[in-house]
């Protein structure tokens, strides 16, 4: 710990220290090592194909070699729910298939309607055979063969079975679910085929036609299919969004990173600056953010001014409804009327702010001096969130493929169905024996046929208890990647506060130093506090979960419950963070474990809650204009240069979909590089004032309890080393 005299051996707290919270590191290990042994059974048993390629009803790939749908690959099967007609409607397609619904493997898509009833006495069978199972054959039109397909692309077809007994001969080719009963003209996404719907002039149809045969002699109208096909539409309208915003990508990437490239200068320029004219620049930070907001209302009453008159400029934004073309918006006078409100009371109240808080701001200032100098004196700190932000990459693709090989474990289940009674109805089977068992004996007419995707072991029952598993140990080990980082800045940086003589006490390699530090002694620390973080969090993602499911219910204490238990636990994710945050810089400066860090930390600031109140917070405020200022500078920069305003590089700027797309993304990428600037920054003072209140408490400026604190803290608050021969 501290000494209670002047010792010029001494180095600062940081180096008295011992292993803390051991239990918690021991289970964290355990915990890891089951966490490996659940992705090893998980990439053993899961099949990623199943969430790519579709399958028939039988569980078999399509277009996949080695079965025998290895040359048909697109998928035709259920539409949707129907609305309810007479004899005509879908059923359940748990049950036995050939009462409801299948899918089939065929090799193109169907282009037009056609009913089995009406084709197998026709020469239309002959088409309707490359839409039936693989080695199907019609004893009466076509000879038996298998089929030769023309591509090797297969797809997925969706059909819907009129009742049994409107069939006489094609009941049998239903029933072995050879066929599918009727074909609607199709088109292929995702290697499935949906049904071909359209509107023209305000008409909806299929393949140019308004009504369909639904194979028992009735016509039904082609809207009654657009329930079925209403999540497909959108799934067509979103992947050509999806296509238009990969080409602007395309054509915009590298003036993207240029961009990037531009907001990394500014930031790093702007704590550079930082260093040498703290309380300079933030008056000129203060004063061009204002100015730049000032310049967006200018040019909002611009704009506004401009569309005075224009057709269609006086439409309402609740009358427009949404749109996917976000440059409809910029046409109406309303819209720049909103953002030209938005921006004034934005700039009220940042100058109100600046008014009343002048005087914080100047203590605030001298804070900001003293982490110039000590990230001049670390600067290898400014790079340290890249590793940081690796090892959350590690930790998101391992649970994520994960996540995607536990949700792919079920194997193809089959059931024993028939249509007269059978002991063995509902039972278990494999389709490679069923032939040669008992079932086939008891219950001639029994099939052996595919039920679901799911298992019977003891690893497919556990499925859901391993996803949880999963989830949990995601936020674990994220948490306590983020507390490794914390608490290896906050290291290095008391290694920079508790070197009396600055910088001559400092320690070579502060930041790997304080890195070592924090592994070798307090892994079971932050593996408690990322531990306590966790369950906080997996216990509102599972109110969330919750709520997702009682949104469609009637119980209205039941949703206020759980509203008001979503936001204690919101506050108590957010208070543990803070809370967690000043434990691991008490844990870097002492060594102390997780709990004793948690309550010292919490005490000493309830201690000094005026000086964190206007220290801290302000800090905060003004780390906040920071990234403001270089996020709207560079977003303002490309928004000039992406919409052709810029006449010197007006023929460069490249042609796009959606200009926004990469103004948004220059924009978001923009602030996430401030941002991790600015948090080891904001790590930095928070450290330096942890310590600096531990400063004042525990040492008077005596020989020998002399400050730690640097000459210009001690003229700021009129404290001195008196009469010590260093001071």
């Amino acid at each position: 710990g501290t000494p209670h005299k002047y010792d010029p051996t001494f180095k600062g707290p940081i180096y008295d220290r011992g292993c803390t919270d051991i239990i918690c590191c021991v289970l964290l290990v355990v915990a890891i090592v089951g966490y490996v042994a659940v992705g090893i059974v998980a990439w053993t048993h899961g099949d990623p194909r199943k969430v790519i390629y579709p399958t028939d009803s039988r569980g078999q790939f399509c277009g996949q070699q080695g079965t025998p749908n290895a040359y048909v690959s697109l998928a035709m099967g259920e539409l949707g729910t129907l609305p309810e007609k007479p004899r005509i409607r879908l059923q359940d397609c748990s049950g036995p298939p050939w009462l409801g619904c299948f899918q089939i493997c065929v090799n193109r898509c169907p282009d037009r309607f056609l009913t089995l009833l009406s084709a197998y006495s026709s020469s239309d069978m002959e088409y309707y055979r490359q839409f039936c199972v693989p080695g199907f054959s019609n004893p009466l039109k076509v000879s038996a063969g298998n089929p030769t397909p023309e591509s090797p692309l297969a797809e997925d077809a969706f059909s819907c079975w009129p009742p049994l007994s409107l069939f006489q001969n094609p009941i049998e080719i239903l029933k072995n679910q050879e066929c599918p009963a009727m074909l609607i003209p199709s088109t292929p996404l995702a290697r499935r085929c949906l049904p071909a719907v359209q509107a023209k002039q305000g008409v909806i149809m299929v393949a140019n036609e308004t009504t369909y045969d639904d194979g028992t002699g009735r016509r039904r109208n082609v809207t009654e299919l657009l329930e079925g096909a209403k999540k497909a539409n959108l799934v067509l309208e979103a992947r050509q969004l999806a296509m238009k915003i990969f080409e602007d990508y395309t054509v915009s990437w590298y003036w993207i990173i240029i961009g990037l490239v531009i907001a990394m200068l500014a930031s790093l320029l702007f704590i550079v600056l930082l260093r040498y004219l703290a309380g300079i620049m933030v008056w000129v930070m203060m004063v061009l953010v204002i100015l730049v907001l000032a310049y967006g209302i200018f040019h909002c009453y611009l704009e506004y001014a401009k569309l005075k008159g224009e057709a269609g400029s006086d439409v309402s934004l609740k009358d427009l409804g949404f749109q996917t073309d976000l440059r409809v918006y910029l046409h109406l006078r309303q819209t720049w009327l909103a953002f030209m409100i938005i921006l004034c009371v934005v700039e009220v109240v940042i100058v109100l702010l600046l008014i009343f808080l002048r005087k914080r701001i100047l203590i605030a200032i001298a804070l900001i001096k003293e982490a110039s100098r000590a990230i001049g004196h670390i600067m290898t700190s400014l790079l340290f969130p890249l590793c940081t932000f690796f090892l959350l990459c590690l930790c998101i693709a391992y649970w994520a493929s994960t996540a995607v090989f536990l949700s792919t474990s079920n194997e193809a289940v089959y059931k024993v169905f028939n249509e007269t009674a059978c002991p063995y109805s509902g039972q278990i089977c494999m389709p490679e024996t069923f032939n040669t068992s008992n079932v086939t004996k008891a219950c001639p007419d029994a099939q052996c046929l595919f039920a679901f995707y799911g298992g019977e072991s003891a690893y497919h029952k556990y499925l859901i208890a391993l996803q949880f598993f999963n989830i949990f140990m995601f936020f674990w080990l994220a948490n306590f990647v983020i507390a490794l980082g914390q608490v290896t800045l906050a290291g290095a940086f008391a290694s920079y506060y508790w070197a009396f003589k600055k910088p001559d006490d400092i320690p070579a390699f502060p930041l790997f130093s304080a890195f070592g530090r924090a592994l070798r002694y307090h892994t079971g620390s932050l593996a408690f506090g990322s531990l306590i973080l966790a369950i906080v969090q997996v216990i509102r993602v599972t109110l969330e979960y919750l709520d997702h499911r009682l949104k469609a219910a009637d119980n209205k204490f039941a949703k206020f419950l759980l509203g008001c238990l979503k936001c204690c636990f919101w506050c108590l994710e957010k208070f543990i963070k803070f809370l967690n945050r000043n434990a691991y810089i008490m844990i870097a400066v002492y060594g102390t474990n997780f709990c004793a860090s948690a309550r010292n930390a919490f005490f000493l600031l309830m201690r000094n809650i005026i000086r964190v109140a206007v220290l801290d917070k302000v800090t905060d405020f003004l780390f906040f204009l920071g990234k403001l200022l270089i996020v709207g500078s560079v977003g303002i920069l490309a928004f000039f240069f992406f919409t052709q305003r810029i006449k010197l590089v007006q023929d460069t700027a490249p042609t796009l979909n959606y200009y926004w797309v990469p103004i948004l993304t220059v924009i978001v990428g923009s602030y996430l590089i401030a941002h991790g600037f600015f948090s080891v920054y904001g790590m930095c003072v928070d450290t330096l004032f942890l310590c600096f209140l531990e400063d004042l408490e525990r040492h008077d400026g005596s020989t020998e309890k002399p400050y730690f604190m640097s000459p210009g803290l001690q003229k700021l608050l009129k404290k001195s080393n008196k009469g010590h021969p260093d001071a």
